[in-house]
This record gives structure tokens, C-alpha cells and sequence, in this order.
């Protein structure tokens, strides 16, 4: 099977496709495309003085460490320095290093929420955030043109290279503690500290919002599956509300006042108010954006991909924000911030990120945030989300995700369920339709329904946001009848 990247990278599964191998084959492809052009990265021609470096980070999944060393091996085989973290650490902390570090690219040795049997590699920028379609093809036609000539990866011995210099071990918490503490108001938290309960999923997110939160009060916060397990005890390290039991049951239980989770790599964020409900990443994103323009007086555009919350939509319409909709996938996001002066861009899965931040998302950040919030108001979670709502209207969301034998072919099913748009779904005229990534129907009240393939999987996603559960049921068996599953 062919090493194929996706919209952030590859992913496989551990020992069928994902192998030291082939680990090696991606990294001489990263090197290749660094050192021979044409086109080189940005910034890398201005260096005179020494040759491209790179920061290698991973998470906490099976042999994650031993494929970063694997990736530091082949890159100081071809004379690129590199920055490889001490431990586990989260995607954000990595983005932040490349940037701080002032390297020329990252790679994170991660499969962020996919299942245990899965690892994978993210690209990332010298800008700190994903890297962007033309370079990830780039890096994939080095990558093809190496393995049809049967050209092996070059690589060092690990403690040669670190001997040479070309391999420095380091710690990223220092550096990215110091920038996230310029960004949340620390103060305030300080002074009305709320009782948290953060479940990282034992992933690489763990320790790191216990140990903000603890630096500020001792008893402010607590952490459940934090410890090392790469196969994360057979819990999918999504953080969704059926993946989240045992945080919500110790919500409940330790009279917590909120629950974060973060998914594998802590670029995602979930959360359960003090009640146990699960708080959606379409709720989060709309408190965040609401405090930052009211609270705090920021400013800029708003980025969403299409899968996300039409409150977004609503609020940029009142601030006079202009609103970007953008396909699925962390580089569409990525490529917007860098072109415009965005105040927060995000996806519905948990992946958002702010202005004066790396243009990734950071779950661990966007938990702060949503403590600020708390902090801020000084009231529970669910009475501020239920101001919201009665602000904005009631809203309900919904996703049915259908595995299928074969994939869709994207282009063959947006073609067909354009031409064949319906006049009305669930008993609502259809108001206009969206094409940008799948086939998205927004009705004149604002609802919609969503069908699109996933990326990276055999399964076909199916949307639905709706005033009330039973509306988006209506427009979620709506959907799979269109599709044909």
C-alpha cells in the first residue's frame, strides 16, 4: 500500500503501514525537499550561516519515542540539525517550539484522536502551524520519486549524531508555558479559580494544564488518566461525549465545577459542566469568540470550517466580523490565518486557536480560556452557556459517522447531491447550498445538513445542526437517504 498523505500529514496503522521503514522513507523525503528545492521554505534562503533544523516532537502512543529517534536519525543523516523533545509532549507545545526555535519545519509523531492502533506524522511549518497543501505535495512527490528509484534513507546512529551535535534533546513546557501565560488572564483565574477535573485521555496533554492550573493554586485542579498507557486503556482518546464517562461520572461525583479533556495530542478540546453535560467544541468556540470581542475588546476575522456551528455565524454578523467558511482540515484554517488578522479560527472537532497564538489548534489553551471565562463571570458553565443560547437561540448538533466497504468518490458525490438539491429537508425550504467540502444544505432558519467523506477513512460523515434534538434526527436520516447508506 502507498504512503499517502492527508490534509495534516500520514496516518496508518502500527506494524501494517506505519513501520521503522517507512518512518524512514517519509523522513528522507522531509530532508530531500529542506535541502534540494526547487522550492525551498520560506526563510530558509536568507540562512547563511548554518544548514535547515528541525523540531521533532511525539505523543504517548506505542513506540512513539522510538519513531521520533527514528526521524532525528535520518534527518541528522543528512546534515539537518534537530530539536527532538525529551518526553511525550502535546502538538500545540511542538508548533509553538518550531516557531520559537526559529526552525524550519516540525514533525510530531502522533495520530492525534485516531484509535490506539493508529500513529502518524504531522507536518508543521516554520510558522508553527500545519504545513500547507502545496508543501505536504511537495514532500509526497519526494517521497514517490525515492521509493520507484529504491533509494534508502540515509541515517545517522542515534548517539553519534547527538555526540555531533546534530540531535538536542529539550524540554518545549518552559518556553510554551511562558506564551500561553501572556495569552489567558492568569490573574483572574488566580482570584476565582474554579475546581476542574482534566482528563488528557492519556495522551501527551497530560500534566500540562495540571501543571498551569497548580502553579496558580495548588487545589485548583486534578487529573485522571494521566499516566503512560499507549494503548490508552481502550478508550478512543476523542474527546467526545461517549468517549468521556468517566470524566463526566467524576465531575459529578468530586463536585467539580468543570471537566477538560484533550485527544491524543491535546489539539482538540472537550469539556462536561458541573452538571456532567458534555459541553460541544461548537459551544466552546462561541463563549470564546463572545468573550474575546466583548470582554476583552478584540478584533479580526473569523475562520470556521463548514462542519461547524452556525451561532459562529451569528455573532460575526453582530460584531461586524467577516466570516471565513473554510473545507475541513487544520491547513485550510492554517492558510487563512496567515493571509488575514484573524481573531479565532476553529472546527467543529475541537480544534480552535486565537489571535497572537500559532496558527494550530491547542486544546489546552482554548481550557484555560473557557476557565477565564468561568473566572470572568463568576458563574457556573451551564448558566453561562444558557445565556448564550437564549442570546442567540436554541441550537442542537448531531453527527452520524457510516463505515463504508469502499470510499466516496468526493468529486462523483458532490456532483450528484448538487444537481439533486432538494427544495425543502425536515419541512424548511432549503436556503442555499455550500460545495466547499461535501455538500452542505443550509435551510432559511439557519439549520443545515452536511454530507461529505471522511479524509482519511472509509466513512461517510453526516451533519445536522437543528433548534432541538428531533430536528436534527429528521435531518440526519434526511442525509443518509440522500447519500444512498
Amino acid at each position: 500500500m502507498p504512503i499517502q498523505f492527508g490534509t495534516d500529514g500520514w496516518r496508518a496503522v502500527i506494524s501494517d503501514e506505519f513501520t521503522f521503514e517507512n518512518v524512514r522513507h517519509v523522513s528522507q523525503a522531509i530532508a530531500d525537499w529542506l535541502l534540494e528545492g526547487p522550492e525551498k521554505p520560506e526563510g530558509l534562503e536568507e540562512k547563511s550561516t548554518s544548514g535547515p533544523s528541525v523540531v521533532v516532537g511525539f505523543d504517548t502512543r506505542f513506540l512513539s519515542d522510538r519513531y521520533g529517534m527514528e526521524v532525528a536519525r535520518v534527518l541528522a543523516g543528512d546534515d539537518i540539525g534537530v530539536h527532538l523533545t525529551r518526553a511525550d509532549c502535546p502538538t500545540p507545545a511542538l508548533s509553538y517550539a518550531v516557531r520559537g526555535l526559529d526552525a524550519d519545519f516540525g514533525v510530531m509523531l502522533t495520530a492525534s484522536h485516531n484509535p490506539p492502533r493508529y500513529n502518524g506524522i504531522k507536518l508543521k511549518a516554520a510558522y508553527g502551524g500545519s504545513a500547507l497543501p502545496a508543501t505536504t505535495k511537495q514532500i509526497q512527490s519526494r517521497l514517490d520519486a525515492n521509493l520507484r528509484s529504491g533509494r534508502e534513507p540515509e541515517a545517522l546512529e542515534f548517539e553519534e549524531a547527538v555526540s555531533a551535535g546534530l540531535i538536542q534533546r529539550f524540554d518545549p513546557l518552559p518556553a510554551y508555558l511562558a506564551h500561553v501565560k501572556s495569552l489567558v488572564d492568569f490573574e483572574r483565574i488566580a482570584a476565582r479559580c474554579p475546581k476542574v477535573l482534566v482528563d488528557p485521555m492519556y495522551g501527551a496533554g497530560r500534566g500540562y494544564t495540571r501543571s498551569f492550573l497548580n502553579r496558580i493554586d495548588s487545589g485548583c485542579a486534578d487529573e485522571i488518566h494521566g499516566g503512560m498507557n499507549p494503548g490508552f486503556a481502550g478508550i478512543h482518546p476523542e474527546p467526545i461525549g461517549r468517549n468521556l464517562s468517566e470524566l463526566i461520572e467524576g465531575v459529578r461525583a468530586g463536585g467539580y465545577d468543570l471537566g477538560l479533556a484533550t485527544d491524543g495530542d491535546a489539539d482538540r478540546l472537550g469539556a462536561v459542566d458541573a452538571q456532567g453535560t458534555f459541553v460541544t467544541p461548537h459551544l466552546i468556540y462561541s463563549l470564546v469568540l463572545r468573550h474575546l470581542v466583548e470582554d476583552r475588546g478584540w478584533h479580526g476575522s473569523v475562520v470556521k470550517t463548514v462542519s461547524t456551528t452556525q451561532l459562529v455565524n451569528r455573532l460575526a454578523e453582530r460584531y461586524g466580523l467577516q466570516l471565513h467558511e473554510t473545507p475541513v482540515g487544520s491547513n485550510y484554517l492554517c492558510e487563512l490565518i496567515l493571509e488575514d488578522d484573524v481573531l479565532i479560527a476553529g472546527e467543529e472537532s475541537g480544534g480552535i486557536t486565537i489571535q497572537n497564538h500559532i496558527p494550530d489548534g491547542d486544546g489546552i489553551l482554548m481550557g484555560l480560556l473557557l476557565i477565564e471565562i468561568m473566572a470572568y463571570y463568576g458563574r457556573p458553565l451551564h448558566e453561562i452557556i444558557e445565556d448564550l443560547l437564549a442570546d442567540l437561540g436554541p441550537v442542537a448538533y448531531g453527527r452520524d459517522d457510516v463505515r463504508t466497504k469502499q470510499p466516496f468518490s468526493k468529486p462523483e458525490l458532490v456532483e450528484r447531491l448538487t444537481a439533486g438539491a432538494p427544495a425543502e429537508l425536515a419541512g424548511r425550504p432549503v436556503d442555499y447550498v455550500n460545495n466547499a467540502d461535501g455538500v452542505k444544505y443550509v435551510l432559511v432558519d439557519g439549520s443545515w445538513l452536511l454530507i461529505r467523506p471522511s479524509g482519511t477513512e472509509p466513512v461517510l460523515r453526516i451533519y445536522a445542526e437543528a433548534p432541538d434534538d428531533g430536528g436534527v434526527q429528521t435531518l440526519l436520516r434526511a442525509g443518509a437517504a440522500l447519500a444512498g447508506v
